[in-house]
């Protein structure tokens, strides 16, 4: 007998203990069945409300039971709560939906989420659609939360929404699924974990009702870049799926064949039923392509899918084989990289699998889909038939050339970039297999697409991408078309556009393309010149370490070309080259240095500038403890460059056109001013001494310009203990920028002075004499020369006759170049002085004393001339052999720089009887005086029309004299005579002509070849027949062979002595 009895107030009140303590049990069972009276209780009681005072009591153990370990227990707690809402209203309870949403974000464990989660979706279906529809954003919002605890709670709590809520659920499933789907790719594995789980509920309770919203959804997440995602969402389309074919999923798979699944024919039809064909297709298609999938894991998960779901992969391919080919065609389109190669892949391991039996629908479609207007799609083509080239035998290949090679030529046309960046690739593929072929029928229709104007540019850059990949190959067909000339701008502009890709593949091609850009950089039109430099600049740049031994030899050649543009312009590309390359060039330098210092003497002025700028360029690159090493060969080119240019410049001042350019010594200072400073001493003495070499011929506006940075280095190390050789070489170079500089080196002047007196006292003759030269320049720049040719004056007062020597050519220096500043006081101090030197012991001092008396008296006026001439007179008879000699060299002297004030002199007779009596004189070196002496007075006279039977006839007399040296001296006064005013003279030619006669059969030789030089200028020989019949009847002893011969020799020679000084007047 059964007794039922509502429960009523009095019934509750003996009940809810044994429920309080119920659920208060340790036992799972026991917990369970507390949990379930307790949600039962509002349906069973008369009055429900009288459930309210008891809500307190009970309501936290249900939270308690809801945080269970155990799920089953959690799972009738959170029904419980349900229950009562249902049965007494959300009012009653203000504070469960707040604490149930706290313990879905508590950083507590995952089963307090889970259970909050549970209940929370038990009391959101008892609240109803409203509800649910206003807290939902809040949820899906949390999903995203940065805590991964309150990520994992709420995602956890879409796992249990279905069940509770279900179609009102279904309905929020768009808005749910990307929260999933982002859920699948976290950090975080517990998260991970909830969403799968949560895709899971979805696709078991919705795979039939939602269909169309949760595949798009999951279709999505397959192609993610994400792999988890990836992995995640097969998983879900594999539980889909399964539902959807009526199988578990859970069979094991053994074998690597794809041919046989695990699925029936059955299972396939209930499938295209419920998708449809065509969504059918795309599914299996994604599931394919992600079975090559770079994650081992989402390739298992494809696989395990694919092999359970499909029963004939041959047959079943052939049937989604269009679909397939257009995933895979918007895969390689992708801006995923991980997408391009999954995609790559699958249609690699097609074509290698399946090979025949899939290229015949593979190629036709790729062939199509060149005609796509999505530039992403064709290039999604050209990366596809890349692979299947790449996967494909070669046999397999050879039947489908038609179709390929013209494909490929398309795209290499094609109006988008990238796609023509992704042709040049599948070409690279294509001549693999191809050969010759590909390139015989693409490179040909691309290079008449070049001409098109229309098609120009787009055909450049589909060579440029096949050139990419594929140099070596294609270069040799390319460039006889583009070198031809005359050169286009539109040719200069492909080849450097072509050399850009080609990059080191140009070496062996450089003597082909460069002479043609080079000759073009000078062409009349000026695109076309424009382009060819640039594209030659772009060429000497892409050249790596191998090529550079091909490229420089090109450019030395084109900077010795005959033609002046090619010199310019290969000049040009050395400077532009050694300016912007990377690579270490310094080894390469000095041949440059050395090509382009000669080339600074070029007739061409462009040409010249050209090379100046690209030295610059070329030093530029030479680190700086280097330049020092380059000495030698820089002043080997300067002597180079000033002999080429003496050659073409007779007669006149050598100076090299490139260095009378504006800064034109600028790339030159650092090489020898590096030298100077840290070299060695034969380093410092090479540099000196190349650094003069370079300034002589440079302009002295070019000069000017850095006359102060090269002189006060050179002023410091004459300073310092250097050995002489230094400081000789460097007073060589600062006399020869005394000379040049001018003015510009006032403010060294007293520097320098100082530094060269100083020197004048140095042990070494040669640091002396240079000394001397450069103090002589210098003094020309001074306004003040008393106090210096006093202090001159007082050295010779003391010291060796070795200072002596030195400081008298200084004194003589300086006389010459400022004696009109020297004080009468100090020159009679001076004349003084050196007339006692005139009876020296040493030969030198009293030569370099005649000399400086000589100089002197130029500025003499006629009294101290007067006095001087009658001590010389006097000097010259008495008994002291070396006495007579300085006045005789005085006399010498005197009548080189200023023979008018002997000539007119009233002394002049008793200056001729004394070169007469010197004559006889028992010493040769006074006879040689009087003899150079009488020759210089001879051309004064025959220049201004006095008197010179005498002379002529002593000087006949000095060529009788029994020393060599007397009579070579005669020959070369009469010489330079005759070269003064052969006319004059040759009133004497009766007594002359049978002296000289007897001189041309001298015992001695040098005198012999002074007689044959005298003879040539006297008789006028080289002025035809008639001269060299006069000739005849003077020389009586000579044959009219022997005459003829002398006819025949150069006007003038260097083999006798010089007589320069001889005809100075």
């Amino acid at each position: 007998t059964t007794f039922i009895n509502s429960i009523d107030a009095p019934s509750l009140a003996l009940l809810v203990p044994i429920v309080h303590r119920g659920l208060r049990e340790r036992g799972v069972d026991t917990k369970k069945k507390a949990a379930q009276i307790v949600g039962n209780m509002s349906s069973l009681v008369t009055e429900p409300m009288d459930m309210i005072p008891y809500i307190g009591l009970l309501l936290p153990e249900v939270k308690k039971v809801l945080v269970d370990p155990i799920p089953e227990v959690r799972g009738v707690a959170a029904r419980a709560l349900g229950s009562l809402i249902v049965g007494m209203g959300e009012q009653i309870f203000p504070d469960l939906v707040p604490w149930l949403l706290e313990t879905l974000k508590s950083d507590n464990s995952n089963v307090e989420r889970s259970g909050a989660a549970q209940g929370l979706s038990e009391v959101l279906a008892a609240l109803g659609k409203d509800y649910f529809d206003q807290i939902l954003p809040d949820i899906i919002r949390n999903c995203s939360h940065q805590k991964a605890s309150v990520r994992d709670g709420h995602l956890t709590l879409f796992r249990y929404l279905p069940r509770s809520m279900g179609a009102i659920f279904q309905n929020h499933l768009q808005a749910v699924l990307p929260a999933i789907l982002d859920g699948l790719a976290d950090e975080n594995e517990s998260v991970r974990d909830a969403a799968l789980s949560a895709g899971h509920i979805f696709v078991e309770y919705y795979a039939t009702t939602s269909l169309p919203l949760l595949l798009p959804a999951i279709e999505d997440g397959i192609f993610s870049d994400n792999w988890r995602i990836r992995q995640s969402s097969v998983e879900l389309l594999g539980d889909l799926l399964f539902k959807v074919a009526g199988t578990s999923g859970k069979a094991i798979l053994e074998g690597g064949s794809d041919d046989e699944g695990a699925s029936t024919e059955a299972q396939g039809r209930a499938i295209v039923e419920v998708l449809g064909r065509v969504k059918r297709n795309e599914v299996l298609a994604a599931v394919y392509m992600v079975r090559s999938d770079v994650s081992l894991t989402v390739r298992q998960a494809a696989v395990h899918v694919w092999k359970t779901i499909v029963a004939n992969t041959p047959r079943t391919l052939k049937e989604i084989m269009p679909v397939l080919m257009d995933t895979l065609i918007s895969s390689l389109a992708s801006s995923s990289s991980e997408r391009r190669q999954v995609a790559g892949r699958a249609l690699g391991e097609l074509v290698r699998k399946l090979g025949e039996r899939v290229l015949p629908s593979i190629i036709p479609i790729l062939s199509q889909g060149l005609k796509d207007p999505n530039a992403s799609r064709r290039q999604g083509v050209c990366i596809g038939l890349s692979e299947v080239m790449g996967s494909a035998g070669k046999h397999q290949l050879l039947s489908f050339m038609g179709e390929l090679i013209p494909t490929i030529r398309t795209a290499l046309c094609d109006s988008t970039q990238e796609v023509r960046e992704s042709a040049g690739l599948a070409f690279s593929t294509l001549y693999k297999s191809a050969g010759l072929q590909a390139i015989d029928e693409i490179v040909p229709t691309l290079l008449r697409a070049m001409e098109d104007d229309e098609t120009s540019a787009t055909a450049l850059d589909g060579l440029k991408q096949i050139l990419s990949v594929r140099t070596a190959a294609i270069l040799p067909h390319i460039l006889p078309k583009l070198v031809q000339p005359p050169l286009s701008s539109f040719n200069a502009h492909a080849l450097g556009a072509l050399a850009e890709v080609a990059g080191p593949g140009l070496s062996s091609h450089i003597g082909t393309i460069l002479p043609t850009l080079i000759l073009a950089m000078d062409d009349e039109d000026v695109d076309v010149q424009s382009t060819a430099k640039k594209a030659a600049e772009t060429i000497v740049l892409v050249i790596d370490d191998e090529g550079v031994e091909t490229l420089i030899p090109e450019l030395l050649r084109g900077v010795n070309d005959n033609q002046a543009s090619m010199r310019r312009g290969a000049a040009y590309l050395i400077g532009f080259l050694f300016k912007n390359s990377k690579l270490y060039l310094a080894d390469e330098a000095p041949d440059m240095m050395s090509t382009l210092i000669t080339l600074l003497s070029d007739t061409d002025n462009a040409t010249v500038l050209a090379a100046w700028e690209a030295f610059s360029r070329v030093v530029g690159s030479v680190p700086k403890e280097q330049l020092p090493t380059h000495i030698k060969l820089v002043r080997d080119a300067i002597s180079t460059a000033r002999d080429k240019e003496r050659r073409r410049r007779k007669g006149v001042p050598v100076l090299l056109p490139g260095l009378c350019l504006p800064k034109a010594l600028q790339p030159f200072l650092p090489i020898f001013q590096q030298g100077l400073i840290s070299g060695s001493a034969e380093t410092k003495e090479q540099a000196a001494e190349g650094l003069g070499e370079l300034i002589d011929v440079t302009s002295e506006k070019t000069l000017r310009e850095v006359v102060v940075p090269i002189t006060g280095p050179l002023i410091r190390i004459l300073g310092d203990r250097f050995p002489w050789q230094v400081k000789s070489a460097i007073l060589s170079t600062l006399t020869i920028i005394i000379a040049k500089g001018g003015l510009a080196l006032k403010p060294f002047l007293p520097q320098l002075q100082t530094t060269f007196v100083k020197c004048l006292q140095d042990s070494n003759r040669s640091v002396r004499t240079r000394a001397a030269s450069a103090l002589g320049k210098l003094s020309a720049l001074s306004t003040r020369i008393d106090p210096l040719v006093s202090d001159l004056l007082s050295m010779l007062q003391s010291g060796d006759d070795a200072v002596k020597e030195s400081v008298l050519s200084a004194l003589k220096g300086v006389v010459r170049h400022a004696g009109k500043s020297v004080s009468s006081a100090i020159r009679s101090r001076g004349c003084t002085l050196l007339k006692d030197l005139l009876q020296a012991d040493a030969d030198d001092v009293r030569s370099s004393a005649a000399k400086a008396i000589g100089t002197l008296s130029q500025y003499m006026d006629e009294t101290e001339t007067t006095d001087l001439v009658q001590t010389l007179l006097s000097m010259g008879t008495l008994p002291d052999w070396c006495t007579r000699h300085g006045a005789l060299l005085t006399f010498s002297s005197i009548s080189r720089h200023c023979p008018t004030k002997l000539c007119h002199s009233t002394s002049f007779p008793s200056i001729v009887d004394l070169l007469k009596d010197s004559l006889k004189d028992d010493k040769f070196p006074v006879r040689e005086a009087s003899t150079k002496t009488l020759g210089r007075l001879l051309c004064y006279q025959l220049q201004f029309g006095g008197s010179t039977l005498q002379l002529v006839q002593l000087l006949i007399l000095a060529l009788r004299d029994s020393s060599t040296e007397v009579r070579r001296r005669s020959l070369s006064c009469i010489k330079a005579a005759a070269k003064i005013n052969h006319s004059a003279l040759a009133t004497h030619i009766s007594i002359l002509g049978p002296a000289i006669g007897d001189t041309l059969k001298d015992s001695s030789s040098p005198v012999r070849i002074a007689a044959e030089r005298c003879a040539v200028h006297v008789f006028q020989l080289t002025k035809g027949a008639d001269y060299v019949t006069t000739a005849q009847k003077h020389l009586t002893n000579m044959t009219g062979l022997e005459v003829r011969r002398l006819a025949k020799l150069p006007v003038e020679s260097d083999d006798s002595e010089s007589s320069d000084d001889d005809r100075r007047a």
